[in-house]
């Protein structure tokens, strides 16, 4: 028997609710891609969350749905006869200007149920308010795109499909906003993926390799990509997907940490505790009013307490941990640290003076910096 279909705005309009007709059928859809070859696929949690079945089309049912609420990121596990083919992280930072696809489902109830296509740009290197965990691109998105992925022109993934302005923005602010779409970082949803001890793939473009045709890469891509229904959501959990017209995107309690393994926290440390476990360090920052984030050495079992956090930086002995609270205003580098080691190369300035943390958010704020060495004896960068 038919119902009314449900249609959800909001200030800030998450571009999940393909709405449907039938009273049987799914409540709303979204997108999803594979990051493994066993079937574990990342999409957005408010694709999946509040769903009392979670079907992947073509594939069956999902199961053990993982949820970061705080990033709008979920993972989802089928069962895979053959292997996947994942999409692979980009390494190499994003660039203003890159040329980007979207691919996705969107409106699916209304035009074709295939993948769909669409090109644009990055227009910005953060979201609203500056929140650094997102993008702006200008490809086009509608209802069912959400969770889906943003890649560049070789085919490396960049973002995950999140959000779009909606009709709500335009009557507040007077004027139709045209091609304002948002998409999470990739590297924020590496982090999530290694949270949950799940392997994805990173690389980058070869110096040799040729630039493909955007059919060409539709054919590449397209086969990751799978369309995610949600069926069985109660009505109050699906009227609080969209976040409100009054914050950035859902955020975790101030008092919870999120954990980035193989990260350094760069920040202000104020104390050290030494001959402890991870989850030790842990506790005593949540126990803390000071603290904000933690790094923890693997090697020497140390514990740093920062109370403040600007920058994820990649370290291979170090597990990072910050608060919720900082997540909009952390920068996940492509840094990776070393300790007592100097970098050849062409200096060509210096900073004298300086501590490590001024050190590395001048290199990061300059596009000519590709790294740097810091002698604490000196105080030098």
């Amino acid at each position: 028997m038919a119902t009314a279909c449900r249609a959800t705005l909001s200030a800030f309009f998450t571009a999940v609710f393909a709405s449907t007709c039938l009273a049987d059928g799914p409540t709303s859809s979204g997108t999803g891609f594979a990051v493994t070859t066993d079937g574990w696929l990342l999409t957005n949690a408010h694709v999946v969350q509040g769903c009392q079945r979670i079907e992947v089309k073509g594939r069956g049912d999902a199961i053990d749905p993982r949820i970061d609420a705080a990033n709008d990121l979920a993972l989802v596990k089928i069962n895979a006869a053959e292997p996947f083919k994942p999409l692979v992280f980009r390494h190499a930072p994003t660039r203003l200007g890159d040329d980007i696809l979207a691919i996705g489902f969107p409106l699916a109830t209304l035009l074709s149920d295939s993948v769909k296509v669409t090109t644009g740009n990055v227009n910005a290197l953060a979201g609203l308010r500056n929140d650094t965990r997102y993008i702006q691109i200008s490809t086009p998105i509608q209802p069912g795109n959400s969770g889906g992925p943003v890649v560049d022109r070789d085919g490396f993934l960049v973002g995950i499909t999140s959000a779009t302005l909606s009709k709500g923005i335009a009557d507040e602010i007077g004027i139709t906003a045209q091609n304002v779409n948002f998409a999470i970082r990739a590297s924020v949803a590496e982090l999530f993926l290694q949270s949950q001890s799940i392997a994805g793939q990173s690389g980058d473009r070869a110096a040799n390799q040729q630039t493909i045709s955007t059919a060409d890469l539709a054919d590449k891509i397209t086969p990751s990509v799978f369309q995610i229904l949600c069926y069985g959501e109660e009505q109050e959990q699906a009227s609080t997907k969209a976040p409100s017209a009054t914050t950035n995107l859902p955020a975790q309690p101030a008092a919870s940490l999120i954990d980035a393994r193989g990260y350094d926290a760069i920040g202000f440390d104020y104390r050290a505790v030494k001959d402890i476990t991870y989850s030790g360090c842990r506790e005593i920052c949540e126990g803390d009013s000071q603290c904000r984030a933690i790094t923890y050495n693997t090697k020497y079992s140390v514990c740093f307490l920062k109370d403040n956090v600007v920058a994820l930086i990649r370290n291979s002995d170090a597990v990072a941990a910050y608060a919720s609270s900082k997540a909009a205003d952390v920068i996940v580098s492509d840094f990776t640290s070393y300790s007592g080691i100097d970098l050849p190369g062409g200096d060509y300035k210096r900073l004298r003076g300086s501590n490590y943390l001024q050190c590395f958010t001048a290199c990061i704020g300059d596009n000519a910096c590709k790294a740097f060495s810091y002698v604490p004896k000196k105080s030098e960068c």
